[in-house]
């Protein structure tokens, strides 16, 4: 019972501090129709200038809490609000969410060019204090994180409820024009949300330090939890979300205490949260979310069968070339390049043509991997398998989730990625006790590599075109622009949706394969759930409407690493311009081959 009382208190304080970043969560969303997916990067940065200032520079803990909570983190706020937010408004769900992720990996680079990866402890607050509750014993800090879930959640639901400032919020958001002609000013009221929105988020990453510690990654990734709880209070109902917080607090503090300490049970505690937030995500009745995708412009033409055949003829030429006179390491490097153009193609099909969001394609880029490792076999054959083992799999994703759309379904595919990654990549399932497995080369010489990953992604990029020109892309393309029309006129679009994800999937799993051929070994790091993010960056940054934006997104993402390890001060820049390429480039989704396919447009004409 002692136990129990003691788990009890320590998942209501968890909780707590849940339920603080949700709510700066749920009032961005429900004073901007902008679901912010760079929230706990917010509370990740915040955390650190936290620890600089009270830890590094000695400063008191209450005066640098207030320094950070109510003048950093809604200085940073508005400034989100005005130079990216604000030039979303009223753009699709597709578009937000691609901005969201910019905010968030822009962030992580920040973050390590400030502060370089090293160990950094954060002491709690009021450590010396505490009270007894029968045998248990609830410090100052745990004290603290209650006390400022309870008033966060009171001081949410009365501004939001009860006065006329909560009031214009939300009328602006329904209809700005009309609120306007009463005198409010819609700008200002988004600003003032935001700020408080990344307040709230640094509130929460600070009280949750202690627990977690200082790490990019682990700290970011840690406000799944908090979408979790905002999506049971289908982002908009503070108390729900509170109250879901909370259970999720509880619920996490028991899978520690009662579950056995097997390493797949371990792998199923971390798991917890993306669990929760799929599981939430499909028994929820879904909320009146706008559905979109990636529509930001028309995309670009789409070359003839002539055309594509000639282009493919002057590419293979240009690789015979590159393979006779490059060095090998410079052959690998481009074969591994070409190897994410095809993942790209992946991206082409899925969100340029379906106009899905998915967080989570790198994972099937893994299910490939592991499946080609543990054939054991040089075959063709074995390739085909992975990407066979990848369509099902991503055909089971899609009839799973095939009752949610838009932002549900890109939270959807983010719960995916982080369960096949707690639960199969990074477990013994799929690469044994030591982590990582060995792979027969279908050929040896990276010459040969070269020249098969090119061949293959001529073959895919030519599928995914005459995909494009046919029936089946003829349809995706009128869902993407209107799912409801396409219902209205007799299309089964849940169907549509189904063949999209299969047979992106199958592309990315045999992308998979590939990948695991060219560097014979394979470990659980090669596809953590973190790397799906700069893979959609770079697809939209290089055009994910196209195959040419697949290929130089595959180059560009081939790169990233390569200038990184050259040039180590240069990592977190690298990441920083990432993030913000991304965020800037948003709104037109055909990208940087774009713009030469118009100055050749201009040229000809």
């Amino acid at each position: 019972m002692t136990a129990l009382l003691a788990y009890t208190i320590f998942g209501l304080v968890t909780g707590g501090a849940y339920a603080v970043v949700a709510g700066g969560l749920v009032l961005t969303y429900s004073t901007s129709k902008v679901f912010n997916v760079g929230h706990g990067a917010i509370g990740m940065v915040m955390a650190f200038l936290y620890w600089e200032l009270a830890e590094n520079r000695g400063l008191p803990q209450w005066l640098a809490l207030l320094l950070v909570v109510g003048v950093g983190a809604p200085l940073f706020g508005l400034v989100v609000e005005r130079f990216i937010m604000r030039r979303l408004t009223g753009a699709p769900v597709g578009i937000t969410l691609v901005a969201g992720v910019g905010v968030l990996v822009g962030l992580i680079g920040v973050a390590q060019v400030i502060w370089p990866p090293q160990a950094r402890p954060v002491r709690p607050f009021l450590d010396q204090l505490g009270v007894h509750v029968g045998q248990s014993f609830v410090s100052g800090h745990d004290l603290v994180t209650l006390a400022c879930a309870v008033l966060v959640a009171g001081g949410l639901y009365v501004l939001l409820n009860r006065t006329r400032t909560g009031l214009a919020m939300r009328a602006c958001v329904d209809a700005p024009e009309l609120a306007s002609l009463y005198g409010t000013r819609p700008t200002k009221l988004s600003a003032l949300s935001w700020a408080i929105g990344s307040a709230l988020a640094a509130l929460g990453g600070i009280l949750l330090t202690p627990v977690v510690q200082l790490d990019y990654v682990t700290m970011t990734l840690l406000v799944i939890t908090a979408y979790t709880a905002a999506l049971v209070g289908r982002l908009r109902s503070l108390p729900w979300t509170f109250a879901g917080a909370l259970g999720l607090g509880l619920v996490q503090s028991y899978a520690v205490a009662y579950l056995p300490s097997s390493p797949f049970w371990i792998s199923f505690r971390a798991a917890i949260p993306a669990l929760l937030l799929f599981v939430v995500l499909l028994v929820m009745p879904q909320s009146p979310l706008r559905i979109g995708g990636v529509r930001g412009s028309r995309g670009v033409a789409t070359p003839s069968a002539v055309t594509t055949g000639v282009a493919a003829a002057l590419f293979g030429a240009v690789v015979v070339v590159l393979a006779l006179l490059v060095d090998p390491v410079v052959a690998a490097q481009l074969a591994l390049g070409l190897v994410f153009g095809i993942v790209m193609l992946s991206m082409v099909l899925l969100t340029g043509y379906g106009g899905v969001v998915s967080l989570g394609q790198f994972t099937f880029v893994g299910v490939g991997a592991v499946t080609v490792a543990r054939l054991g076999s040089s075959s063709p054959l074995a390739l085909i398998a992975g990407a066979g083992v990848a369509a099902v799999v991503g055909a089971l994703i899609a009839l799973t989730a095939l009752r949610v759309s838009g932002l549900y379904l890109a939270l959807a595919t983010l719960g995916f990625a982080q369960l096949m990654d707690k639960l199969v990549l990074q477990s013994p399932i799929a690469f044994g006790v030591r982590g990582s497995l060995q792979v027969p080369r279908l050929v040896e010489s990276p010459a040969a590599q070269l020249l098969l990953a090119a061949g293959t992604f001529v073959l895919v990029g030519i599928g995914v075109l005459a995909i494009r020109r046919g029936r089946l892309g003829r349809r995706m393309i009128a869902v993407k622009d209107s799912s409801a029309a396409c219902a209205t006129l007799g299309l089964n679009v849940r169907w549509i949706r189904v063949w999209v994800f299969s047979l992106s999937a199958a592309i990315a799993g045999l992308a998979g394969g590939l990948f695991a051929q060219l560097r014979e070994t394979v470990a659980a790091s090669d596809f953590q759930l973190f790397n799906n993010l700069p893979l959609l960056l770079f697809a939209v940054i290089a055009g994910v409407t196209s195959v040419s934006g697949a290929l130089l997104g595959g180059v560009l993402l081939m790169l990233l690493p390569v200038l990184q390890s050259g040039f180590p001060a240069f990592a977190g820049v690298a990441v920083v311009l990432l993030g913000v390429a991304a965020a800037g480039l948003s709104r037109d989704p055909n990208g940087l081959v774009s713009w030469g396919f118009r100055a050749w447009s201009w040229r000809r004409a």
